[in-house]
């Protein structure tokens, strides 16, 4: 997550949002939660978080050679996983920084021949702070929770929809970098999908997802009330899958994300999901935000409870996710 300067309360922000967990306005259409057969392994979220956040990538901030190791990994591991390019090739070249710097982009088509015209955008940034200037002991911000958990989340996505094709709208996969440098990675992006007439319907972005909250509810939804999107995902889920967090409303996270430039290129629902919640992490942009301290089965679970809202997402036979007036 793009640094926060949050340690002084913005005394100027109201929350507008009634604080409920979920909206209770009744939906014209609600439908029965997906049953979903396909199991994600929590070995496979486990191995894949393990090196992301490894002390060889260095802290992958942007233009650095640690950066460029996560950069062919995330590469490998779509092609292997069949996921397209969407590009000539899965590097997306960012054109606000001063080096070489790439944001990931892979592609499924959908399988729908009208609504495969319309994109769902799963994303998460890959990039993190790198190395401590100061000398210590430790000098490597790992970045697992920042957001290698989060990617990992996506990346497990990819493969359940490259393996089930249970996506009739086509679904873009990105991994930002430039995220800790002011948005670049999705700002770059965006001008180029808008010169396309991209056709967006909904973006979903995952950021710090690595531990459990204390809540009765498993994630929260930044700018909770711009959309119906946290009342979808949990008809969707047929479980408390998304709370409000008055801390979100305070700190204004929904313009600290990556979700921010697509929802100010599109304005169409673009929204972030977490589980950050400012008590169960100590170590946001610390050294000791490192893959030991992830909660493994927690990430499973949160991964395999989000595969009915993607899938409803990329499947609905119309556009049930809407920004509110």
């Amino acid at each position: 997550m793009k640094r926060l300067y949050f340690l002084i309360p913005l005394v100027f922000l109201a929350c507008k949002s009634n604080p409920t967990a979920v909206s209770d306005k009744s939906s014209k259409s609600v439908s029965k939660p997906l049953e979903i057969t396909y199991q994600v392994k929590q070995n496979d979220v486990s191995d894949f978080l393990k090196y992301l956040s490894s002390d060889e990538l260095e802290g992958r901030e942007t233009g650095t050679k640690g950066i460029e190791k996560a950069a062919v990994f995330l590469e490998d591991f779509l092609k292997k996983n069949n996921v397209k390019p969407y590009f000539s090739s899965y590097r997306d070249t960012l054109t606000n920084f001063k080096s070489p710097a790439f944001n990931i982009v892979g592609v499924l088509e959908g399988t729908d021949p009208v609504l495969k015209k319309e994109f769902v955008v799963l994303s998460a940034h890959y990039d993190h702070i790198g190395l401590e200037k100061n000398k210590q002991d430790d000098m490597i911000n790992n970045g697992a929770n920042d957001d290698a958990s989060g990617v990992t989340a996506v990346a497990e996505m990819a493969k359940y929809f490259s393996e089930t094709k249970a996506n009739k709208r086509s679904i873009l996969f990105v991994f930002f970098a430039g995220e800790e440098k002011g948005l670049l990675g999705s700002k770059s992006l965006v001008q180029k999908l808008k010169q396309q007439n991209f056709n967006l319907y909904a973006q979903l972005n995952i950021e710090m997802i690595g531990v459990p909250m204390k809540r009765d509810y498993l994630a929260y939804i930044t700018g909770f009330d711009k959309s119906n999107m946290a009342e979808k995902i949990n008809e969707y889920t047929g479980k408390k899958t998304i709370g409000f967090l008055p801390k979100e409303a305070e700190y204004q996270l929904f313009y600290r994300s990556d979700n921010y430039s697509f929802y100010e290129a599109f304005k169409k629902p673009c929204q972030s999901i977490s589980t950050f919640d400012f008590e169960n992490f100590e170590f946001y942009h610390h050294v000791s935000d490192e893959f030991k301290l992830m909660d493994i089965p927690h990430m499973t679970a949160f991964i395999q409870e989000f595969l009915p809202a993607v899938t409803k997402i990329a499947t609905s036979p119309t556009q049930e996710i809407t920004m509110n007036k």
